[in-house]
This record gives C-alpha cells, sequence and structure tokens, in this order.
C-alpha cells in the first residue's frame, strides 16, 4: 500500500511539475513514481515465479524509459528510450505466455488491435521523421501483440487486470506519440501520465494476483 500511495503522490507532483515546466521537480517526481511501480511488484513477489520475474523485467524496462526520456529535443536519446520501452512490451508478452491462454479472446483482441493500429498509424504517418519510420512502425506491432497477449490470457481466466493495464499502457503511448510528433503541450500528459503509471500499477499488481489467486503454483 505504501508503494501505490507514493506513486500516486509522485505522480500528482510530477503532473504539477509538468504544468509548471520545471525540470528538476520533474525530474525527481518521475524518478520516485516510477521506482514506487518497481518496489510495489517487489513487495509483491515478483522475484518468486516466471511469470513475476518476467513483469519486474518490463518495469525495469519502463523505469529506465522513463529515465531516458527525461531530457527533451534529443533524438538519439528519444530512441534509446522508445527501445527500453520496446523490451519492456516484450517482457510483459513473455509473462503472458507464462499463463494460459484463450485464442477466442486473442482473436478478438487481434481484430481490434489491427483495426485501431491502421489508425493510428495513418494519423502519425505524414508527421514522422524518416529514421521512425521503420521504429514506430515496429514499435506499434509490438505493443499491440502485446496487449493481445494480455487479453487471451485473462480470457483464459487471469485477472482481468492484465488486459485493463496493457491496454492502458497502449493507450497511453498515444499521448507520448501525441506529444512527440502532433502537437507539444500539457493535456497530452495530464491525461498520457495517469494512464501509464496507474496501468503500470495494475500489471505490477497482477504479479500479486497471478501468483496468490489465479496459479499459486506456477513455476
Amino acid at each position: 500500500m505504501l508503494w501505490i500511495l507514493l506513486c500516486i503522490g509522485a505522480l500528482a507532483a510530477l503532473i504539477l511539475a509538468e504544468y509548471r515546466q520545471d525540470f528538476a521537480f520533474k525530474f525527481v517526481a518521475k524518478l520516485l513514481a516510477s521506482t514506487a511501480f518497481v518496489a510495489a511488484a517487489l513487495a509483491w513477489g515478483a522475484v518468486d515465479y516466471s511469470y513475476g520475474r518476467w513483469m519486474l523485467a518490463g518495469l525495469l524496462f519502463c523505469w529506465l524509459g522513463d529515465v531516458l526520456l527525461l531530457p527533451e529535443g534529443s533524438g538519439s536519446i528519444f530512441l534509446a528510450g522508445l527501445l527500453a520501452f520496446l523490451f519492456g512490451h516484450l517482457s510483459y508478452a513473455a509473462a503472458f505466455l507464462q499463463l494460459p491462454l484463450n485464442w477466442l479472446y486473442g482473436s478478438v483482441a487481434l481484430i481490434l488491435a489491427l483495426i485501431s493500429g491502421a489508425i493510428v498509424f495513418c494519423w502519425l504517418w505524414s508527421s514522422l521523421p524518416k529514421v521512425m519510420r521503420v521504429a514506430v512502425p515496429v514499435y506499434m506491432l509490438v505493443i499491440f501483440g502485446m496487449v493481445v497477449l494480455a487479453c487471451a490470457a485473462s480470457g483464459a481466466g487471469a485477472p482481468a487486470v492484465l488486459a485493463i493495464g496493457a491496454a492502458g499502457f497502449a493507450t497511453s503511448d498515444l499521448a507520448v506519440a501525441r506529444e512527440r510528433f502532433i502537437v507539444l503541450n500539457f493535456a497530452n500528459r495530464a491525461w498520457g501520465l495517469p494512464a501509464y503509471y496507474f496501468s503500470q500499477l495494475l500489471l505490477a499488481y497482477s504479479i500479486y494476483l497471478v501468483h496468490n489467486r489465479y496459479l499459486p503454483d506456477i513455476g
């Protein structure tokens, strides 16, 4: 509970720092908020089972991505942050593959993901720099693949927070994309940051639910 409260409190401070454009305040608040979701995962037993270890790896990659994306305006640093989040999504996908999957739910999620991905791709394409016209589509494929696996796992009986957290994480990336490629304004962060951090907390909490209530004997 302590880590949840710390994450939420730091998130509120981060949004205020974004509004005030106070970089030093933003650095501390973001570091605290991101560290809190990693600490929450550890408190919920992340190192005890394969599912938790993969989720912890994903959270750590996201923590690294958050740190790398703190500086603004650097293309190379942004690509490094994108790569960190890419590995975060891949780690989450690997975690979901540890669980039983229902491919009826997965197929429905795949259809919705393809439609959503096509819409987002068309929305972004004309605004993407040339260097991003390969990186962004690859990143999108990994994101939507992760969400599909989360939905397939939840459809097979895993906690719904898997699908909700994965979908929320993917949705928060829209705010990052809009901020980076479409228009720079506070509104992107005002909704994107809460979507991101609450999604990370849900994914961290899924470790406890999977280990203790869904498949307590999973290795």
